[in-house]
């Protein structure tokens, strides 16, 4: 995939691994998978939605060992839709180990395209919207937070 798309220019990242369950044989080879990304591309960044865990019901930690091995850590966040009901994005905080950029990778709800309701029925545009504007909220409070990648 490197070979035949390190010239396209929509190209931002290479990742390496998306919500891979932790272990280490997975740590060794993502480790090397990483490696042979940045051998065969120098010039693009690498990688991967990592695993999270809560440290407390409002708190969100980014220490998925794999971060090391990466320039830049990132995650998927679907709070809200597949974590509790929305108003627990109000209450949570974001914390890492890394001093690196970090993205959120996909984040969202999903909706039926003209299905109307209420904020509290899903699968309604109401009840998508409202999502996508308490994750946009809660974005601005994490210090740390370098961009998001919505999942339409």
């Amino acid at each position: 995939m490197i070979g035949r798309d390190k010239n396209r220019s929509s190209v931002i990242f290479w990742s390496v691994g998306n919500e891979t369950p932790l272990s280490e044989p997975r740590l060794r080879f993502l480790e090397t998978l990483a490696a042979e990304a940045h051998q065969l591309d120098a010039t693009r960044l690498v990688t991967a939605a990592l695993e999270t865990h809560r440290t407390d019901p409002n708190t969100v930690m980014v220490d998925d060992p794999l971060g090391q091995y990466l320039d830049v850590v990132s995650c998927n966040e679907y709070i809200g839709w597949y974590d509790g009901a929305p108003e627990k994005i109000d209450r949570t905080v974001w914390k890492t180990i890394y001093e690196k950029p970090f993205l959120i990778s996909e984040f969202g709800a999903d909706a039926r395209a003209g299905r109307h309701g209420d904020e509290g029925t899903a699968w309604t545009e109401e009840f998508q919207a409202d999502v996508y504007r308490r994750q946009v909220a809660m974005f601005q409070r994490i210090p740390f937070l370098s961009g998001t990648i919505a999942w339409c």
